[in-house]
């Protein structure tokens, strides 16, 4: 007889049976997709959101929820225009809300802490920025953090032609202490190709190898070295084994080589994040959606193994009217 007791009993049992079924399928599907496929490395900027920003209609936890739920990212690109304070208590904030929406950190890109002062600049106020903002990046378990190597361009100097050999040996000493420091803490520091000397290939190469240091990277941002268009395909080339990180402005990311811009990066071994940043300041969630769309649609072609073009060229066929 089938009791109301039988009846759970023997569909508790069922359903058991039925729910271990359903989880080794799940875990074998898992082991499969764990082999043939690899997470997009994708982030976006938070300075992309500048606009938002200076509106007060976002600030870094709206940007952690932003990067989580409406892109789907598994990381959150740090700029320190969104860190409205640096102490213990705002920090623990933050790395809460990095930590319950399981978001990594690959980078903090920090303005107003360039590693050689100028004008009216407080030396002692640049480096003690230099050193929280390096405590930050430890307590958030951040990949990269960068400072601007500076100087500002004064007195009509002109960007090629760098700086002093004082300026400069100031800036390798700077740039060694920090990457030491990083290097012990499992990350990198670096300077960016976006403002001053830096800008210039041949000031950045002749710094990467005076620094040499294991914990000093540079962030490349794609479209921003001096020079020609040309110019600046040849500098993404030679500095590709130097990158710790990456920014890709919205007319790079409108490129249609820029399938075979950032496989320079991955045939050079680069494992980081591949960021975009957005600055028109205007219209800032669609543009940044545009931007991570077409940077994923490269990301996803290398997951399914074609390295040939992502838009292949095709023959028309007359008798077809599209």
């Amino acid at each position: 007889m089938t009791t109301r007791r039988n009846f759970l009993k023997h569909s508790a049992l069922g359903f058991a049976a039925l729910a271990a079924a359903r989880n080794i399928s799940a875990q074998a599907n898992a082991a499969v997709n764990q082999e043939v496929f690899q997470p997009l490395r994708i982030s976006v900027l938070s300075y992309s959101f500048h606009g938002l920003v200076n509106a007060g209609m976002m600030d870094i936890f709206h940007f952690c929820e932003t990067c989580k739920y409406r892109y789907g990212l598994d990381a959150a690109d740090l700029w320190s225009g969104m860190f409205s304070s640096t102490d213990d208590e705002f920090i623990n904030k933050v790395h809460y809300a990095l930590e319950t929406r399981q978001l990594v950190v690959p980078n903090i890109a920090v303005d107003g802490a360039h590693i050689m002062p100028a004008g009216d600049d407080n030396p002692a106020k640049l480096r003690e920025l230099q050193d929280r903002y390096m405590q930050i990046a430890r307590r958030l378990g951040v990949g990269f953090i960068r400072f601007d190597a500076g100087p500002y361009m004064l007195n009509g100097r002109k960007l090629e032609e760098g700086c002093t050999n004082g300026e400069f040996d100031f800036i390798v000493k700077r740039y060694r202490e920090l990457a030491q420091f990083a290097y012990d803490h499992g990350f990198r520091v670096g300077a960016e190709n976006h403002w001053g000397p830096a800008r210039c290939w041949t000031f950045m190469e002749k710094l990467i190898h005076a620094v040499d240091h294991p914990g000093f990277g540079i962030s490349m941002h794609f479209g921003g070295w001096f020079g020609t268009a040309g110019e600046n395909l040849a500098a993404e080339h030679a500095a590709a084994k130097y990158v710790a990180h990456t920014h890709i402005p919205w007319n790079c990311c409108e490129d249609a080589d820029l399938p075979n811009r950032l496989s320079v990066l991955r045939d050079a071994g680069y494992t980081g994040y591949y960021s975009v940043e957005q600055h028109t300041g205007r219209n800032e969630y669609n543009l940044v959606q545009a931007q991570l769309g077409k940077v994923k649609a490269v990301l996803t072609n290398w997951n399914n193994e074609r390295r040939e073009e992502l838009y292949p060229q095709k023959t028309r066929d007359p008798n077809v009217p599209w």
